[in-house]
């Protein structure tokens, strides 16, 4: 609370500081910053953090009945005069802590707080109370604070069945059907499909949620919160399961991994610039009509529509920066850019196809993924 009693006559003042010494004695914490208080409003406070100007801590402890353990700390200060009987502690504390007061002491009393003996007991508790460290607590407090938008992943969850269903209906065993080049045209277009879609409803739904909570969600980044990796992994999962038995991909550890890997990068890096763009622009609005530009850019340059050979050369710049491009070359080289079965309609091989005609090799997939992970 900033000053809750600014602008308030004593009466008034005393109602507010009644109520929220109430609010503590129910066990929770209340931090507030309070301007020239009195004796009374400044007993109703359990400890104090004073600063310095510039911000250096000179005092962080326990005010004590009658802040004797304020006063008992700075009397014990050589140079610092006794309080009067019946003055208030605060007003006195500010008076014998001031820049005058420093300079005619000759004291730094940032110095002599940090080496005190309270400023050990102090680091000694935040050690204390740091062990083990909250890098698990932090992820699920904020997963469950997601959680808390059941709308939210209801949606989300619908998006995946429904998609997942389409598939059922439109690429029912594509993956295994490998005599023509329209066969691998099918195929890629059903990866197509599902990259773009699924990873434009990730970035749209995403940005609402991070606009609404964008300063918790600053101060969580700062700890190191990534409550959306194991969402995504969890989407990944379950849709890549599904999906990839549906369309008849060829059943191997390898590409079924591999597989899996760039489904769920792709989703993050949707979901991180859905993100991203929230944060650059003032609100979610603004962030869907930039975010929409660049999908439609990422669309024509993704290597589906015109193939990466047959992108004009002053173009193809573009397709190297446009991460669609790379998720295709991954999912595309992993599953038939191994394949020696010649095709029907063409003298080549299905790995020789792909390589000539989209410009993906196998051989390169590893690089694709380091790619993808900076």
């Amino acid at each position: 609370m900033d000053e809750p009693t600014s602008g308030l006559d004593a009466r008034a003042a005393a109602i507010v500081m009644r109520t929220v010494r109430n609010t503590v004695d129910t066990g929770r914490t209340v931090v507030c910053t309070i301007h020239q208080p009195s004796i009374d409003i400044f007993d109703a406070f359990d400890e104090l953090l004073l600063l310095k100007r510039g911000g250096e801590e000179i005092y962080v402890g326990p005010l004590g009945r009658h802040s004797s353990q304020l006063i008992k700390y700075f009397e014990g200060i050589d140079g610092i005069s006794k309080i009067k009987d019946g003055y208030n502690p605060a007003t006195w504390m500010l008076e014998v802590t001031s820049e005058a007061q420093e300079a005619a002491l000759g004291v730094n009393f940032a110095e002599v707080y940090k080496n005190s003996e309270l400023y050990r007991r102090n680091k000694a508790l935040i050690k204390e109370l740091s062990t083990p460290a909250p890098v698990h607590g932090l992820p699920m407090e904020t997963t469950l604070v997601v959680l808390e938008k059941p709308p939210i992943h209801c949606s989300e969850t619908a998006v995946y069945n429904i998609h997942s269903h389409n598939v059922w209906n439109y690429f029912w065993d594509l993956g295994s059907k490998r005599k023509k080049k329209q066969d691998v045209f099918n195929a890629m277009g059903s990866m197509y499909a599902a990259v773009l879609f699924l990873g434009v409803q990730n970035a749209t739904s995403v940005q609402p949620v991070v606009a609404i909570e964008r300063t918790v969600f600053y101060e969580k980044e700062q700890q190191g919160c990534c409550v959306e990796l194991p969402n995504l992994l969890i989407q990944t999962l379950v849709y890549g399961v599904i999906v990839y038995a549906m369309i008849g991909f060829e059943w191997t550890v390898a590409k079924f991994l591999w597989y899996l890997f760039f489904m769920y990068f792709t989703l993050l890096y949707f979901t991180l610039y859905g993100m991203m763009t929230v944060a650059v622009t003032p609100n979610h609005n603004i962030a869907a009509i930039i975010s929409s530009a660049f999908y439609a850019l990422w669309n024509l340059f993704s290597g589906f529509i015109i193939p990466k050979t047959r992108i004009p050369v002053w173009w193809r710049w573009y397709y190297y920066v446009c991460p669609i491009s790379w998720t295709l070359y991954g999912l595309v080289a992993s599953q038939f850019g191994d394949i020696k079965s010649q095709l029907d309609d063409n003298d080549q091989t299905v790995e020789e196809f792909v390589r000539n005609y989209f410009g993906f090799r196998h051989d390169f997939v590893g690089y694709v993924a380091v790619i993808l992970l900076e």
